[in-house]
């Protein structure tokens, strides 16, 4: 098990977009806000896939996600994947994971601290996302349950959608403040358009 900042530790975790997120326009229209310290566990595995791995589903088909309760295992590439899990949902995750690929040449990260993970919702939420990014993201070509690696306002991304009106972008946490600030000046916008 992965110990748990207690004390003055647990009081000096601070998210770079403190004070800037939660934020959001008025009726909803556009919604940001920060999916705070969620487990971020990195899985590369050598072939044969399997379907499960210590009974976390891995999505085999390129750029899909598999849904298992809290957690969200996104494809990345062909031996790749992000599991990602709210903050305490699974706190065991880490360990659980190590102890199923311990059999299996793999290589198991917790890259928990590197990125941080924006949700955006509501009506405008696909219109906000398609000024940053070349992504077809019509509901046609991209649905919930899909995700990419891509380049949003010029910085490497990760984007998954979680419903018909609700996406994660997870960051580098470097540029989490500064794709904030874009995020709402480009959001702006549908403060008069919308």
């Amino acid at each position: 098990m992965v110990p748990q900042p207690i004390g003055p530790m647990a009081e000096a975790r601070r998210s770079p977009v403190e004070g800037v997120l939660p934020w959001s326009l008025p009726d909803g229209l556009v919604t940001l806000a920060e999916l705070r310290f969620a487990r971020q566990i990195g899985l590369r595995l050598r072939p044969p896939m399997p379907a499960y791995i210590g009974g976390v589903p891995l999505p085999l088909q390129p750029n899909r996600v598999a849904v298992m309760r809290a957690l969200r295992t996104l494809w990345l590439g062909p031996d790749e994947w992000l599991i990602t899990a709210p903050d305490g949902a699974v706190p065991e995750l880490l360990s659980w994971i190590t102890h199923a690929a311990a059999d299996r040449r793999a290589q198991v990260t917790d890259l928990s601290a590197s990125r941080i993970i924006i949700e955006i919702a509501g009506p405008c939420a696909r219109a906000l996302l398609e000024k940053g990014c070349g992504l077809d993201l019509h509901p046609r070509a991209f649905t919930p349950g899909c995700c990419a690696q891509t380049l949003f306002a010029k910085l490497p991304v990760i984007l998954d959608q979680t419903s018909a009106a609700s996406y994660r972008l997870f960051v580098r946490r470097s540029a989490a403040r500064w794709l904030c600030d874009w995020l709402i000046d480009a959001a702006e916008e549908f403060r008069f358009t919308a």
